[in-house]
This record gives structure tokens, C-alpha cells and sequence, in this order.
């Protein structure tokens, strides 16, 4: 059994309740606008370790880390570098504890974030929950293409959708 949500079909499925088997999956969009990889990041944190032998910085305690109008907040975020025609890039951005990301409006909470820079790919796993105004959905993991915002809840999911009808 699969359920679909797009942003032209959202607005026809507000007010149905739906609890889905675990294998189900619903697909969301995430942010509204493509995602722009080229604006730089800017990354809080209480206290940052370096290791240049496996290419790895991680960022912890109170972390925040903003691409844009995309913004991550964790207990730890981990960066994971590659040497590309002469220089450092970022591959990979894992992070835990607490994770909380935004983007204009939508938010995403779960256990862990793992951001794939190259596929712009961000998947969360535990206890995920996304809210996109009214309409709030949960699982067990999310994925989302950031460049295109359209992305999948799997896993028991769970949403109750706003009729936003007279009672």
C-alpha cells in the first residue's frame, strides 16, 4: 500500500487521517524551492575536533549549522571531507542527537540526519516528525531530494490532515 502527497494534491487530502502499514511510504515536499548548494555554510558550535588523517571535522554541542534558508540543528554534527582536483569537499554531513531541520516553513525532527551532498540527498531516521503548516507526518525514516523538495516518509507512518472546515 502506497500514499502519495505532492504539493498539487495536498490541498485535496487535508482532512483525511491516515495509519499506514510499515512498508507504506508518503511521499512530502520539503522547503517549496530548489535547493542551491553553491551558498556557504555556517556552523555553531560549542567545541569543533579536526582529524586530517581520516578527513572528518565534527561539530559539538549546541550546533547549528545555515545554507541559505536551510538550517540543522544537533547535539553533534560530523563533516566528512574527500580531496577533489586539489581541494577539500564536503561528501557527507551526519548529525545526532536532537536533529531539527529547517527549511522556509517545514520542519523535520528525528534522532539523526544524514545530508549526501553530491545526490542532495537528506535522509532522517527516528522517530521522524514533519510538520508543513497544519499538516504534521510521522515515521520511522524520511528522505528528500533537496534540490527538487519532493521526498518520502517511511515506516508506520502517521499524519492527521486539517480540513480546515466549519464544525
Amino acid at each position: 500500500m502506497r500514499a502519495r502527497l505532492s504539493s498539487g494534491l495536498a490541498g485535496l487530502l487535508l482532512g483525511m487521517s491516515v495509519a499506514v502499514a510499515a512498508s507504506a511510504q508518503v511521499d512530502i515536499g520539503f522547503g517549496g524551492v530548489a535547493y542551491d548548494a553553491r551558498q556557504p555554510v555556517e556552523v555553531t558550535a560549542d567545541n569543533l575536533t579536526i582529524d586530517q588523517s581520516t578527513g572528518q571535522a565534527v561539530f559539538s554541542g549546541n550546533v547549528i549549522v545555515h545554507q541559505g534558508d536551510l538550517r540543522m540543528a544537533a547535539g553533534q554534527v560530523r563533516v566528512i571531507y574527500s580531496e577533489r582536483d586539489g581541494r577539500r569537499a564536503v561528501d557527507e554531513v551526519v548529525a545526532t542527537g536532537g536533529v531539527l531541520v529547517t527549511r522556509g516553513a517545514d520542519a523535520a525532527e528525528g534522532s539523526e540526519a544524514r545530508f549526501d551532498v553530491a545526490s542532495a540527498l537528506l535522509t532522517m531516521a527516528g522517530s521522524v516528525l514533519v510538520t508543513q503548516g497544519p499538516t504534521a507526518v510521522a515515521g520511522d525514516r524520511m528522505v528528500v531530494n533537496m534540490r527538487t523538495g519532493s521526498g518520502s516518509v517511511e515506516g508506520r507512518v502517521r499524519t492527521v490532515l486539517d480540513t480546515g472546515g466549519d464544525q
